[in-house]
């Protein structure tokens, strides 16, 4: 995925002067992830170049170059060091459009990782993805697939409206096939568009159930279908691909041929992008339910320090034990959902 987000920024620049590329460590380093490796020493410094370490200042920056023409991407280096970007981001970012009755576009990229997986320690890991969907006048995008991540990040450069693009970090290293990699790099050859915005993917075909999952949250989804399966239950796993624009049409078409879905979200449950799925499912599916829309979520804690994130983050067995109580008609878990151990 890495190479594939490396990929899609090396031709987007190559076909248009106007994109620029900047942030903390993007230049000569690379990236901490490597993903703008080499742009610099192809494109100069001057269209993929270092940034002081001040996140408003660099957010703030891009919107004074978007309405200047050009097309910004910049990264946040980690999902909870762009906090204090937020304030440029909702206030102007967000606002800046519908402020100028649509004269003014801010057609820029803010590349966030975020998300867990990876041990990290305090303020390097997060969810935070719930603050940009509520923000009117953002699209708010997370690849969970190699292909995803080259085709929703060209679409995102091109678009003519500010995009958060989430990568999940833990995804970084793993390859077309879904696997973790530890070796080659993808055939960047083959790489294309998957598909706009606002249409989310069946990544497996089932008839039980309905786990809707996003970003990270997507190969665990998939892994917890194939678990499944042993026990006997059929599962469709359903990856929004982008959280805005939201794709109802397929989400609800699932539910409704399946009778029964289950939300399965790294970010905590409380008020989160995993709460507004439940909510839209029921109302526009209630009458097709067999059963109440389930959530399998992180806790409602502050990030956890790296030696109790498996406690913290969905798993198979959690998705496991929610099909059971789907099955039985329980109430939900309110373990998970109140935050307690």
């Amino acid at each position: 995925m890495a190479q594939a987000l490396n990929t899609a920024l090396r031709e987007a620049m190559g076909e248009d002067e106007r994109v620029v590329v900047f942030g903390e460590d993007v230049g000569a380093l690379g990236g901490v992830f490597r993903i703008t490796d080499g742009l610099t020493a192809e494109f100069g410094d001057d269209r993929c170049f270092d940034t002081p370490l001040a996140e408003a200042g660099i957010v703030g920056f891009a919107v004074g170059m978007a309405m200047g023409g050009f097309r910004p991407v910049v990264e946040m280096q980690f999902d909870a060091f762009a906090y204090p970007a937020f304030e440029q981001i909702a206030s102007h970012v967000a606002k800046m459009r519908n402020r100028t009755r649509g004269h003014v576009a801010l057609p820029l990229v803010i590349r966030i990782p975020y998300a867990g997986g990876i041990g990290g320690v305090e303020h390097h890991c997060d969810s935070s993805e719930a603050y940009y969907a509520h923000t009117p006048g953002l699209k708010v995008v997370t690849p969970a697939t190699v292909e995803d991540a080259y085709s929703l990040l060209r679409e995102a450069i091109d678009d003519p409206d500010p995009v958060v693009f989430m990568e999940p970090k833990k995804l970084y290293w793993s390859k077309s096939d879904g696997s973790r990699s530890g070796g080659s790099k993808p055939d960047t050859g083959r790489l294309a568009r998957t598909g706009p915005f606002g249409r989310a993917a069946v990544r497996r075909s089932g008839g039980d159930a309905t786990l809707v999952a996003y970003g990270p949250s997507v190969q665990v989804a998939l892994d917890a279908a194939q678990a499944a399966a042993e026990e006997g239950w059929d599962l469709e796993v359903v990856d929004l691909r982008t959280i805005v624009p939201f794709d109802d049409a397929t989400v609800a078409a699932s539910v409704r041929r399946t009778g029964r879905c289950v939300v399965v979200s790294e970010a905590a449950g409380f008020a989160g992008v995993g709460a507004e799925i439940a909510a839209r499912v029921q109302e526009r599916c209630f009458h097709s339910l067999h059963a109440p829309v389930l959530r399998v979520t992180g806790l409602d804690i502050p990030y956890p320090p790296p030696m109790l994130e498996h406690r913290h983050l969905p798993d198979v067995d959690r998705i496991l034990d929610t099909l059971d109580r789907l099955q039985r008609g329980d109430r939900p878990d309110t373990r998970f959902l109140d935050g307690a151990a």
